[in-house]
């Protein structure tokens, strides 16, 4: 039988070898993680709705097809992100070649959430693949379904030297991370993220943590009603609210309020008639641990809509509650699900202190007609992401990177971001063995003119700024 161990040992004689860094390698192994998604499409929409109730369009547009989109992204633009990276010099290294070389860490470990089973697994695996390290693909546990095909799957597409899927719960995933890495990419929450980097640290290995958090949104009296209603009730109940970058809480004032939660029951009820639960295009909670924890946030405040579950089915409806306050369990940690608490502020200042008190969140969000607003906010507080007048849509521009701060993750990903985390930037100095004169100054004994003539060889002169003033 093999062994954690042994397997370990092969893929990182592998990278050893020097398999995973040729960029040909690269490209066919993105190509053949194409070919999986393409040629597995049918499959991999069934598992996902056998674990998550995910209809297609959803499955479709934040797993699937967002997957291939990263990999072909990546495929356009990986030869030129190989490149080095040619930097300024001074005059005492003008004859010299300077430069960053990218070079892959070696053997990543990617832990994946199972919210998005198949996207938390693979985005990052696009970005191990393109820097050219070798990968250990550890799935949750949790997606029963999705995780039993990927891990059939991946051996069969992707190269088995390089890469593998490890499989387990909470007791497989420790006995993993006893092992030394030279990269760990997880995805999850705060509480596992703290254990994930306490482990790394014994190897003092390298980490991304892509954690989530409470996501405010701030709704302003400028607001536009229509769009605001259907794009939270779009936002926050995508696959059940189960996603990290979704509204967490609203803050607004209790006239906004009175306007909004009628506007947004219409949204709901065009969205997913008048029985979510009957809705092909509304999903489940993921486990059955989750939807008990979910029951629970549904005492705090007042229900103004939904409210209703089913725990045979792990139905939860679209629900708004009011009257919630800042003590309450709903406001304790992330929802991570189809339950959006409403707070009433009397004015953005009010919002932004409120916001700046809790710990940094993935995102933060504002609807407001009025840009004074929207600046002031982006201005006055910090988050992985921010967007105006809509929300999730952030985070799918792979030209913009994708991660948290603070509380809500270390690191970014995404695009040439993923790339860039899974490379190591060597600094590079390439000299002649001749020209010695040119060097003598440096060397013992020194004296004041050699200190002169290096302090102005070595100097980093002022460029004219008077054009930033302008």
């Amino acid at each position: 039988m093999t062994t954690f161990t042994d397997s370990l040992l092969r893929l990182r004689g592998a990278f050893v070898s020097g398999k995973s860094q040729p960029v040909d390698f690269r490209i066919n192994q993105l190509n053949a993680l194409i070919q999986l998604l393409e040629e597995n499409e049918v499959a991999l929409l069934s598992v996902l709705y056998q674990d998550l109730h995910k209809c297609k369009f959803e499955a479709m547009i934040a797993e699937i097809d967002f997957v291939k989109n990263e990999a072909i992204y990546t495929l356009n633009n990986i030869r030129s992100w190989m490149e080095p990276e040619i930097v300024e010099k001074t005059y005492i290294t003008r004859m010299d070649q300077c430069f960053i070389q990218k070079e892959p860490f070696g053997l990543v470990l990617i832990i994946a959430a199972w919210s998005h089973p198949i996207q938390l697994l693979l985005m990052p695996l696009i970005g191990a693949i393109a820097a050219g390290n070798c990968v250990v693909l550890k799935p949750s546990e949790v997606s029963v379904q999705t995780t039993a095909l990927l891990s059939k799957l991946i051996p069969k597409y992707l190269d088995k030297e390089c890469f593998a899927v490890f499989n387990g719960g909470p007791v497989e995933t420790r006995k993993l991370l006893q092992f030394k890495f030279d990269y760990i990419f997880y995805t999850g929450n705060s509480i596992v993220g703290k254990l994930i980097m306490k482990a790394a640290a014994e190897h003092l290995t390298p980490v991304t943590l892509e954690l989530g958090g409470k996501n405010p949104c701030y709704i302003d009296q400028s607001f536009h009603l229509e769009s605001t209603a259907q794009r939270l009730a779009w936002g926050c109940f995508f696959n059940v609210g189960q996603c990290c970058v979704s509204p967490d809480y609203l803050l607004c004032s209790r006239e906004v309020q009175d306007q909004l939660i009628p506007a947004i029951g219409q949204c709901l009820e065009r969205f997913y008639g008048k029985d979510p639960r009957e809705s092909p295009d509304y999903g489940r909670i993921g486990s059955d641990d989750h939807f008990k924890q979910l029951q629970q946030l549904l005492t705090s405040g007042r229900i103004v809509i939904g409210g209703e579950s089913d725990s045979q089915d792990r139905y939860i409806a679209p629900t708004v509650l009011v009257d919630v306050q800042e003590s309450d369990p709903v406001m304790q940690k992330e929802i991570f699900g189809p339950i959006l608490p409403i707070i009433n502020v009397n004015s953005m200042g009010e919002a932004i202190a409120f916001i700046n008190k809790q710990q940094n969140p993935l995102a933060v969000y504002v609807f407001a007609t009025n840009s004074k607003v929207v600046n002031e906010m982006l201005q006055k507080t910090s988050s992985g992401g921010f967007c105006s007048n809509d929300n999730l849509v952030q985070m799918i521009l792979n030209t913009l990177p994708f991660g948290g701060i603070g509380y809500s993750g270390i690191g970014a990903y995404h695009g040439k971001f993923s790339f860039d985390t899974f490379s190591h930037k060597r600094a590079c100095v390439l000299k002649s063995a001749g020209l010695e004169k040119l060097h003598s100054a440096r060397y013992p004994p020194y004296t004041q003119q050699k200190l002169s003539w290096l302090l102005w060889a070595t100097q980093v002169r002022k460029r004219d700024c008077s054009c930033c003033l302008l």
